[in-house]
């Protein structure tokens, strides 16, 4: 289940957490899908979903500044931090339709380099 404030070119003001989480763990999906770059959530939050996979957005789609994978992989440590890495994903935050193509690739590459960093930690 993918759960989502709005695509960051057009919702520009998000609420800073989900106060739904601990619900959402009783539901009958296998994953769920929040954003977290943006709205810089406490990846904190995670502990709220223990029997769940978590796609974990990791790329701020409302800054065209791309991400190095240094900062990636510190998005992917906080969560780790609170999740096990078996029940991990990661993934962009919502609206990445709405980037230049330059930029939106680039911001895959630094999806994959952070996830490789931290994968190499684990």
């Amino acid at each position: 289940m993918h759960t989502c404030f709005g695509y960051a070119a057009i919702v520009h003001d998000k609420p800073n957490g989900y106060p739904f989480l601990a619900e959402l763990d009783s539901c009958p999906a296998d994953q769920i899908s929040i954003e977290a770059a943006q709205p810089r959530l406490d990846p904190a939050v995670l502990e709220q979903l223990p029997s769940k996979r978590v796609i974990l957005g990791v790329l701020d789609l409302g800054d065209m500044n791309v991400e190095s994978g240094e900062v990636v992989a510190e998005r992917i440590r906080g969560a780790l931090r609170h999740i096990d890495p078996e029940r991990l994903l990661v993934a962009p935050d919502c609206g990445m339709k709405y980037l230049p193509r330059e930029v939106a690739r680039g911001k895959l590459r630094a999806l994959v380099d952070g996830a490789a960093l931290a994968r190499a930690e684990l």
